[in-house]
């Protein structure tokens, strides 16, 4: 993508510029004469969504907010509202726009920009005319004498990362599949100076990893393993932290056959990889100073004369036996081999992230994602708060010892699905037995994708997760220096 966002120390004249400031600002502060001044005051009175001032060479846009909201929600509330007025932007055909809040607040600029930028993302490659769909905002600056030039810059990189992610799950199968998958994610962080190596079929037997392979059976593409590695020679770090994705390129559930419209949008059972290959990129670009491993299995769960079956019996990548209860609880054998692999790094900490259950969805809804594990509860606060401040939010769910009785099998170490009550906790109790190190679970199956436009999100992948693994892997570099 072209770069979208700038800085600037002055107002560019005859340039649509957005106002934010608290409802009883002094709104004669921002040059506006008496008369809109009026204006102003008696549309925030009315509490309308933003006031329009038409000053015909260009136009302004105020947003009033409550001055008591907290620095969280008051950045959503900018975030939302950016998302608000890009359809009256691209009514007027507004091309650029310059950015101003009260008191230079430097989140809240940011969160404002942040908003335009996310709300622009559009996925047009397979239109006819894409040209007549495509909004006509292309230029966002953002006025402040104090905002430091790096800001900028990394905001940049992390809506550059949130774009690709989304276009990566907005993708239909037949372009995304586990060998394209795998070399996007090699062209994209290779560029950026990570190491990535791609394992194919014949390796991913030697290393018995027969998770991946069994799931991957009925596909047409063979399933891979990518290993994305940034090590820059300032790593703090003496452990690597490691991400994990679950790379399902399409989930028809297998013999286990979704049905009731539920196969619909099953190209987005990726995202979690998406969102590690993501954030890599983004640590990559930012020359973030700590050793970060991602591992990528992807593979198809299709339908074929070769495909797994219910019953069948399989021999993790550990050793471990597991019973196949259901076709369609693939995501999960996938991630359990690459937890397993894990172990070889002896890492300081493992954070998987998946489309994992619907449990998920159904207990929560797209609002946020479910999280869970055996790191520690300082790790586990710090995700939470990366949660809070992009409001890419988690909520905490258990991990019980019970819950292990609901996955034992009479015939093998395992089985691949429990009762039918505490799926998303059971889905993680079942991945924590692949682990010996700290590690979390991040379930992304509500908020991953969309199909109706609510906010910046947009329709179709959302990207939920880079900025929330960037935010937190940032702040985590911070702790270790302090």
């Amino acid at each position: 993508m072209n770069k979208l966002l700038y800085k600037s120390t002055t107002i560019p004249e005859n340039t649509t510029i957005i106002v934010a400031a608290p409802v009883d600002a002094k709104w004669s502060d921002f040059g506006f004469n008496n008369t809109e001044v009026a204006y102003i005051e008696k549309s925030v009175a009315q509490k309308l969504p933003f006031v329009p001032i038409n000053r015909y060479d260009y136009f302004l846009f105020i947003i009033a907010y409550d001055s008591n909201l907290s620095d969280n929600k008051l950045n959503e509330f900018l975030r939302k509202k950016a998302h608000a007025l890009q359809k009256p932007l691209n009514w007027h055909k507004v091309e650029t726009i310059c950015l101003r809040v009260q008191d230079d607040n430097e989140n809240g600029l940011l969160s404002l920009a942040e908003g335009f930028a996310l709300s622009n993302y559009q996925f047009t490659k397979y239109f006819k005319e894409k040209a007549k769909k495509e909004n006509s905002l292309s230029k966002i600056i953002m006025y402040s004498p104090e905002l430091k030039d790096d800001k900028v810059v990394e905001l940049n990189q992390i809506i550059e990362s949130v774009y690709y992610c989304r276009d990566l799950v907005n993708e239909p199968a037949s372009a995304v599949n586990p060998l394209t998958l795998a070399a996007s994610a090699s062209e994209t962080c290779t560029k950026h100076g990570c190491s990535v190596q791609i394992l194919g079929e014949q390796k991913l037997r030697s290393l018995r990893m027969n998770g991946l392979l069994t799931v991957g059976k009925g596909s047409p593409q063979s399933p891979t393993f990518t290993i994305i590695e940034w090590k820059p020679e300032n790593a703090i770090n003496k452990k690597p932290i490691v991400l994990v994705g679950k790379g399902i390129t399409f989930d028809t559930g297998g013999y286990s056959l979704k049905t009731g419209g539920f196969m619909k949008n099953m190209k987005c059972d990726m995202s979690g990889a998406a969102v590690v290959i993501s954030t890599l990129k983004t640590v990559a670009m930012s020359k973030m100073p700590l050793h970060i491993i991602g591992l990528v299995p992807a593979a198809g769960n299709h339908i074929s004369s070769n495909s797994y079956t219910v019953d069948e019996i399989i021999k993790m990548h550990n050793g471990t036996t597991v019973e196949v209860i259901n076709t369609d609880a693939e995501g999960r054998l996938i991630l359990a081999d690459a937890l397993s692999y894990a172990k070889k790094y002896e890492p300081e900490l493992v954070i998987d992230i998946a489309t994992l259950t619907g449990a998920a969805l159904r207990a929560i809804g797209e609002l946020a994602a479910v999280f869970m594990g055996n790191g520690n509860e300082k790790t586990a606060n710090a995700l939470l708060q990366s949660g809070e401040k992009t409001y890419e939010r988690l909520v905490r769910f258990p991990l019980f010892e019970e819950f292990a009785e609901e996955l034992k099998s009479p015939i093998a170490d395992m089985k691949n699905l429990g009762g039918p009550d505490a799926g998303a906790s059971l889905a993680g109790k079942f991945l924590e037995h692949f682990t010996d190190y700290p590690w979390f679970h991040i379930d992304i199956a509500g908020p991953a994708f969309t199909t109706k436009e609510k906010n910046y999100q947009g329709i179709g992948g959302t990207g939920f997760g880079v900025r929330l693994m960037f935010d937190f892997l940032k702040n985590y570099c911070t702790s270790k220096t302090q």
